[in-house]
Formats: structure tokens, C-alpha cells, sequence
């Protein structure tokens, strides 16, 4: 088998090999590097990152516990998991640590410990404590919480305010175009910083355009589908790139803000007037002009970071909150909402609002590229709770 001991440094390791390399084994372990590499060219970064994570994770806890991480018992594995549920893990992201374990195992071709019936009866008595359900996040809808998106007025935490109340900087156009975009087309985080500016094509409404996508969380190989964007996000688009003089590239990037104060202007003395005194700093001593105070932004050549977009999304609600455009939303409301905005929070909007304009199952997974009913019928439980018999029924006679 072509690869290093777990021993040995390796020539030419990359990140996860790097990984593997430092976590604790109980034995001489042969790395893989031909596997290494094919599973890596065969994931994408989200992925790969995410079981790196868990592998540094799982690795420092065995540390602490003096256990071996590498091949570990199902002893093992059945106690980092429930360290991690005692720590307020979710069934959901147990079940994710426990396939980057199975994962690495299989890699390096070690018997895999998380078949175990131990592993097994262990999630499950945690499922049963806890529920499987998983933590939603909170949907961003164009016009909030209302029942008719088409006839009701906009209230509450709504994507038409948001949109409103970002400023007419650079920072404002960015953020405009990104929450207009990401509204539009429900892409997830990886997706939506992915978005070149080439990836824009014309639509048969000259005002709209089609955002092609190259590849998606639900397309890893790389098949492609395309995205509806309104007049109003291509506006935004338009406004953002003619700002930031972008024409081709990553279409959403950082923006650094510098802000420089007023500096009133400084009378000096005469510089005739000093004499004799060789240790004077004449700088100190000419006038200074008056400095008006100025911003000079920054914006980056690469795209966004994936992280960043529920923290921008987050910073957006803030401000608009801050500047009055949130009338019916209080402090106290904010705080609760804020904790449940996440980049995924404008996939479930828009999934919400589709539902409730009379779009079926069908449409709704084909707007949102997704090839299971299980996510959308999710995002729409409560909904279709609220206008279902019993909610329609309770609406009439209140």
C-alpha cells in the first residue's frame, strides 16, 4: 500500500492527511495518500472542512480521556458521543460525528467501530430523550409572517424592509444584492458565495436574468440547474457591480471599511522665529491644515467565506431595526429573532412564502433543487398546520 506511517511526516500532505497524521493511534497506521486525495478531489470543501473539524474534535477528546482515537472501540465512540449530547449536541449533529469517525476508519482501511450495537443503543436512548427533530432556522419572508404574500401588508421581520434600509454605500449595495439574491434563488451559503458574475445570463423578460449554478449540495457532480432572479435583484446586482467596478469574478466579496475623523487645522509658530535652538522639531512647529473626515472602503478580490452570510444577514437586521424600519418589531423581539437567523434563513423564507402563494410539493422542490419531499415538507410544518382544516376551521369561528 503507497502512503507514510501516522509516524512519519509526509511529503506532500494536505490538510486532512495532516489531520489524520496527528490524531492519537494506538498502533502504526498507514496512511493512504492515492485514497486521501481521491476522497478529497471527490468532496467538496464544505465537506471536507466539516470532517476535519470533526476528526480535531473527536481527537482532542480522546486526549483529555487518554484514549485512542485511531482504531477506536465502540466503547469509545459510544462515550465521546454521549459527552457530546451532555454538551447540547442534537441526534442530528451526533449522527454527523459518528459518520466522520466511520469515514476516517474506512480511509485508512480500520475496522469500523460505529456499527456497534453500543454506538447504536446509545443515539438511540439519546434520540429518546432529546427528539430527532432538528432545530429550524428561522425563516426570512419577503413580507413576514402573513398569510396572503400577494394581498397582506409587509410586518414583522420582512425581506422588503431589509432591503429598503440598506444604505446606498458599498456595504449597503453588497448586502442589498446578497439578501436580494439569496431571497430569490434559496441558495444555501456554499452556493450563494459561489455566484460569479458570468454565472448572470440573460432571461426572455428583459428586466430579469437567470442565474446558471454549477453545482449545488444536492448536484456533487456537477449537473447544473438555474435560478430565476427578479428585476428587483438584478437592480441590486447592477447598482453593487457598477459601485464596485466588478465584472467578472466572484460576484459577493468582502468589504473593508476605513473611517478616517475631521482634523481641525493647527497654527504654527513662524519658522523665523526659532532661533538657536537646534533641538526644536520643525514639524511640530509649521501649520497643519484642516482634514474633513473621509471613508475609504476596501473590497476584497475573493469571494465571501460561506461563514460569513448568516453574520451579514444578522448585521442587516440590526441596522434596519436600528434605523426605525422594523415599526412592529421590539428589542425584545429582535434579540429572539436574531438567535435564529442563519444563512439558511432565506432558503426557508422563500420555501414558506411558496407554500402559502398555493405552490405544490412539486414546484416547490424544483424552485429549490431538491430531490427528497423530507426538507420542504419540514420548513412547511407549522404552516401547513396553521392553514390546515383545524386552522382554517379555528379562524372562522374566533
Amino acid at each position: 500500500m503507497a502512503g507514510e506511517t501516522a509516524s512519519a511526516p509526509m511529503a506532500a500532505a494536505d490538510d486532512l492527511s495532516w489531520a489524520v497524521v496527528k490524531m492519537r493511534a494506538g498502533e502504526r497506521i498507514i496512511v493512504n495518500e492515492a485514497l486521501i486525495a481521491a476522497y478529497q478531489a471527490a468532496s467538496s470543501p464544505h465537506s471536507i472542512r466539516a470532517l476535519k473539524s470533526d476528526l480535531e474534535a473527536f481527537d482532542l477528546w480522546c486526549r483529555r480521556h487518554n484514549r485512542i482515537a485511531l482504531p477506536a472501540t465502540p466503547e469509545t465512540v459510544a462515550d465521546y458521543l454521549d459527552a457530546r449530547a451532555g454538551q447540547g449536541s442534537r441526534p442530528a449533529s451526533l449522527g454527523r460525528y459518528k459518520a466522520s469517525i466511520a469515514k476516517i476508519h474506512q480511509l485508512l482501511d480500520l475496522k469500523d467501530p460505529t456499527p456497534a450495537p453500543l454506538v447504536k443503543l446509545r443515539l438511540q436512548a439519546v434520540r429518546r430523550e432529546k427528539g430527532a427533530a432538528q432545530k429550524q432556522a428561522r425563516p426570512l419572508r419577503f413580507k413576514g409572517p402573513v398569510r396572503d404574500v400577494e394581498r397582506d401588508k409587509a410586518r414583522g421581520l420582512n425581506i422588503r424592509a431589509l432591503l429598503e434600509s440598506c444604505g446606498d454605500d458599498l456595504p449597503g449595495l453588497r448586502d442589498r444584492a446578497l439578501l436580494s439574491t439569496a431571497y430569490d434563488t434559496g441558495l444555501r451559503a456554499s452556493e450563494l458565495v459561489a455566484v460569479a458574475v458570468e454565472h448572470v445570463i440573460e432571461a426572455i423578460d428583459p428586466e430579469a436574468r437567470l442565474l446558471k449554478i454549477l453545482r449545488s449540495k444536492s448536484d456533487p457532480d456537477g449537473e447544473g440547474a438555474t435560478a430565476y432572479l427578479s428585476p428587483r435583484t438584478v437592480a441590486a446586482i447592477a447598482a453593487w457591480t457598477e459601485a464596485a467596478e466588478t465584472t467578472a469574478g466572484p460576484l459577493f466579496r468582502r468589504v473593508q471599511v476605513r473611517r478616517y475623523k475631521a482634523r481641525a487645522a493647527v497654527r504654527g509658530r513662524p519658522i523665523d522665529s526659532i532661533s538657536g535652538r537646534e533641538t526644536w522639531d520643525l514639524r511640530k512647529t509649521l501649520s497643519k491644515p484642516a482634514v474633513k473626515a473621509r471613508v475609504e472602503y476596501d473590497i476584497g478580490t475573493v469571494a465571501l467565506h460561506p461563514g460569513s452570510i448568516g453574520p451579514i444577514f444578522r448585521s442587516i437586521i440590526q441596522r434596519a431595526f436600528d434605523r426605525g424600519a422594523l415599526p412592529d418589531v421590539t428589542a425584545d423581539d429582535l434579540a429572539r429573532l436574531l438567535k435564529g437567523i442563519s444563512a439558511h434563513s432565506t432558503r426557508v423564507g422563500l420555501n414558506q412564502d411558496l407554500f402559502t402563494s398555493g405552490e405544490d410539493l412539486a414546484g416547490i422542490m424544483d424552485a429549490l433543487r431538491w430531490k427528497s419531499p423530507r426538507m420542504p415538507l419540514a420548513y412547511n410544518r407549522n404552516l401547513a398546520a396553521e392553514q390546515g382544516a383545524a386552522g382554517r376551521l379555528m379562524a372562522k369561528i374566533a
